[in-house]
């Protein structure tokens, strides 16, 4: 079975730079890390951090723009380009209700017009090749057909599918069959079946999978049924279990290996939070954040747990997650 990429899901909060660099020393295997999403046409302190060419050597990282105004993404573009990036991600799937309700993230896809007037300005005057995230609508699967033939008229480098409603969140079964019709309508533009005017054959549109991927056996079973798929994005699946991308790869090593794997990888996320952040507050709400996700892989009750998330100082952190694993 051919593997396909694998890629790191942006995820707001938890994937900046300190963990891309922290996770690709301890674990690698990731052919592309996507950034949180980036929103201010004039980029922040945290922002610019995050993209900054330094911050990110050795790594495949394309950053994430959230918008619905075409200034801005072509600002903030712009500015990406002159750090040397050659591609940008448009975020149409964040389903968070405050991003929804400005008609960003998912919540642009509430009309299929706005959709295609926003896709028009963004690949008239990006300078940037552009790549899509995407749900499959806001209420109904039914939405998913006219979404997506607006979404081909464009030529995107890659569309990355999310098979769930904006309403969804992250819960219940994705839907599949809203997958399979892009991955058929997809194919047919390939193979030149389609007639669709975005078909070139020197940049062809690849397809990415996202979603409830949380164990190798989900992985194989997804690349058996659509075997032309170009990637898999991974994203809280990694979270609950480190060892995924390895695991996919049949590369898993022994315990004692992902113990000290798993040791080194929070250290170096505690000494690069440390620096990175200047008062111990935000830096320890990020450490327990990921904790939320690593209790499943390591196994801890709720009352084992409990230590870490009484700690008010990184000292008192390091104490306790030095007992944990």
């Amino acid at each position: 079975m051919l593997q396909k990429k694998l890629y790191f899901a942006p995820m707001e909060g938890i994937t900046g730079y300190v963990f891309r660099n922290a996770y690709a020393a301890c674990y690698g295997g990731v052919d592309t890390y996507f950034t949180p999403f980036l929103s201010n046409p004039s980029l922040n302190h945290i922002e610019e951090n995050d993209v900054l060419p330094e911050h990110n050597t050795g790594l495949h990282v394309i950053p994430q723009i959230l918008t619905n105004r075409i200034p801005i993404f072509v600002a903030i573009a712009n500015t990406l380009k002159d750090y040397g990036y050659t591609e940008v991600n448009l975020n149409l799937g964040c389903p968070s209700g405050t991003v929804v309700a400005k008609n960003r993230g998912a919540g642009a896809l509430r009309e299929p017009k706005e959709l295609d007037r926003l896709l028009d300005g963004i690949f008239e005057k990006t300078p940037l090749p552009v790549s899509v995230k995407c749900r499959i609508g806001i209420s109904s699967e039914t939405e998913w057909e006219d979404l997506l033939e607006v979404l081909l008229k464009y030529p995107l480098t890659e569309l990355t599918v999310h098979p769930r409603l904006q309403k969804e969140f992250y819960k219940g079964e994705v839907h599949m069959d809203a997958f399979r019709h892009a991955y058929e309508r997809i194919a047919s533009i390939r193979t030149g079946a389609s007639p669709d005017t975005q078909k070139d054959e020197t940049t062809p549109l690849r397809l990415c999978y996202n979603g409830d991927i949380r164990t190798a056996e989900d992985y194989q079973r997804l690349v058996r049924e659509y075997p032309d798929i170009d990637a898999v994005m991974l994203g809280r699946g990694i979270l609950w279990n480190p060892e995924l991308v390895s695991s996919i790869a049949a590369s898993t090593g022994e315990a004692l290996d992902q113990r000290k794997r798993l040791r080194t990888f929070l250290n170096l996320l505690y000494e690069g939070y440390k620096k990175e952040m200047d008062r111990e507050g935000p830096a320890l709400m990020k450490l327990k954040e990921l904790w939320n996700y690593l209790q499943v892989y390591t196994g801890h009750s709720p009352q084992e747990m409990r230590p870490l998330w009484k700690t008010r100082t990184l000292a008192e952190y390091r104490d306790v997650v030095s007992m944990l694993v």
